[in-house]
């Protein structure tokens, strides 16, 4: 699988690079826990959870199309599709959009696996409108729990919080993905403006974030943006999610302001995206759980 991946960007003429795992910096991502180490100085640091922050400042430093397969880490992530070390597949093209990135991503998986259909392509509100009879855009959270009390789903996997997203995201894990067909990807693009992450919103509508996700039947694969190039509103997004890891006692970690600062010199315009090589190799071997693809899950490790 990695030597097929290499030929891929080999062929098109997209670099390889690496960029180092500990960091002096960690995400703000509420969702998201780095592990922490300390050096013999006693200063702490941070396994990077993604490549991303390293990498987009190699793009602003006119590198050009990059791409990188590394080791990843992220606190209280175990079970049948993740283990807290695992390796990611993230690479960028400079001038490409989502959809763009959307149909490079099927074209790498169309080289992996046996010949599939084309891949299905929905918004996020067409998918909800499709397999929920629900537009997520505009729907009052009262209208979220009337659905999700509507769905065959145990107890136990009820949102943990109250907040429109929590929501929102238990009902695209629980009722939405469930339904994307087995035998070939799904993307679903254009994200509620309050999930971008890293991704600039839409000009046409700004309600509406240009990034997607890739899945194959209900597991997700990676997760693609148009990047924001706004070192201010970047920022600004850090600190929001910030105020959200303190409302929910969540530790603070530093922000990466190496990333602010390339972003502010200048980074291209460019799309990225994130793939999980051991979920994929999951899917090219039929594996039922992460474990039976790593030669050493952290039970053995």
């Amino acid at each position: 699988m990695l030597t097929q991946i290499r030929a891929f960007f080999a062929q098109r003429q997209v670099l390889e690079v690496e960029t180092p795992i500990l960091s002096n910096a960690a995400g703000s991502d509420p969702h998201i826990e780095c592990l922490q180490t300390a050096l013999a100085d006693g200063r702490r640091c941070y396994l990077n959870s993604s490549p991303e922050f390293a990498m987009k400042r190699l793009l602003a430093a006119d590198v050009g199309d990059i791409y990188q397969v590394s080791r990843v880490f992220r606190q209280g992530e175990q079970g049948r599709y993740h283990n807290p070390e695992f390796t990611l597949l993230e690479w960028y093209r400079l001038d490409f959009d989502h959809f763009a990135l959307m149909d490079e991503v099927e074209a790498l998986l169309q080289q992996l696996l046996p010949e599939f259909p084309p891949a299905l392509k929905l918004s996020y509100q067409q998918a909800f409108e499709r397999f929920l009879n629900l537009n997520p855009l505009t729907a009052a959270v009262a209208e979220l729990h009337q659905v999700i009390e509507g769905l065959p789903v145990s107890a136990p996997h009820f949102p943990e919080d109250e907040s429109r997203d929590s929501l929102l995201d238990w009902l695209m894990s629980q009722g939405v993905a469930p339904c994307f067909p087995l035998d070939r990807p799904t993307f679903i693009y254009h994200y509620p403006a309050s999930q971008a992450s890293l991704a600039r919103l839409s000009i046409d509508d700004p309600s509406i974030a240009e990034r997607f996700e890739c899945y194959w039947g209900e597991l997700e694969l990676a997760n693609g943006f148009h990047e924001l190039l706004d070192a201010a509103e970047q920022q600004a997004r850090f600190e929001a999610e910030l105020q959200q890891r303190q409302v929910q006692g969540l530790a603070q970690p530093p922000l990466d302001y190496n990333l602010i600062a390339a972003l502010q010199a200048g980074m291209p315009a460019c799309a990225g995206v994130a793939l999980g090589l051991d979920r994929l190799l999951m899917v090219l071997s039929g594996a039922e759980h992460i474990r039976d693809v790593l030669a050493f899950s952290i039970e053995r490790a």
